[in-house]
């Protein structure tokens, strides 16, 4: 089985790192020791879609490898229904980096799989963070067992930017392709599409694309005439 396992920091793009992550710092640090080896405690993300847990658990994965530590980062919705394999396939990661836990609630086999996972990590010295749109009582596992163990991990509650963190996060984003995202510009992106982070930087993606091959600055009328035309 091809199981995604990370050296990140030759894949994760530049959106996802540290230092491109707006919002709650103490979380952004905490992530980030644990990433180094700096603190030993296993970590619980909570948060709705759009609030930055892939892009903090991508970016830990990151910085590990490059401070020379195996990373391995699981989007679980990838192997639900045989998550015992995917995770044997980590075994001996000094950071594991589980996202969606969402997507195994329910799933006798892959709860039970998990469970014996959590435990042998924890004896073997390894750190595990785990990402969630709800906290470990409220995602409906079914294993009593499993929830207690998530519940002894230190929990953190994210939070999606409002407009202000939004217009900043695009304007950096921006700047780093080559952007020149003016507030007129940006007031027109946030009033017309998608305002997740995700949205927001495939159109940026997008946008990029479109602006080198015209050769044109971006305008209002030029982002008008973009998003008329759908997505390419």
């Amino acid at each position: 089985m091809n199981t995604p396992q990370l050296p990140l920091s030759l894949r994760t793009p530049p959106d996802q790192q540290f230092d491109a992550f707006h919002g709650q710092p103490a979380v952004r640090d905490a992530v980030r020791a644990g990433a180094r080896g700096e603190a030993s405690d296993w970590l619980f993300l909570a948060g709705p879609a759009g609030s930055g847990k892939t892009h903090l658990l991508l970016a830990a994965c990151a910085e590990a490898t490059a401070a020379g530590r195996r990373a391995a980062y699981l989007p679980l919705a990838a192997f639900a229904g045989r998550l015992a394999e995917a995770l044997a396939a980590q075994e001996g990661s000094a950071l594991l980096c589980l996202d969606g836990l969402d997507a195994i609630a329910g799933s006798g086999g892959d709860e039970e799989a998990l469970f014996h996972f959590h435990n042998r990590a924890r004896a073997s010295g390894a750190v595990v963070m785990y990402a969630a749109r709800g906290n470990p009582v409220a995602l409906g596992l079914q294993l009593p067992d499993l929830v207690t163990r998530l519940g002894q991990c230190v929990r953190f509650a994210l939070e999606p930017l409002d407009d202000a963190g939004r217009r900043e996060v695009l304007r950096q984003r921006g700047a780093r392709r080559g952007l020149e995202l003016d507030d007129a510009v940006l007031d027109y992106l946030l009033r017309r599409v998608d305002r997740d982070l995700a949205s927001l930087t495939r159109l940026l993606e997008r946008i990029d694309r479109a602006s080198l091959a015209a050769q044109r600055r971006i305008t209002i009328p030029f982002l008008r005439t973009l998003l008329q035309e759908g997505a390419p």
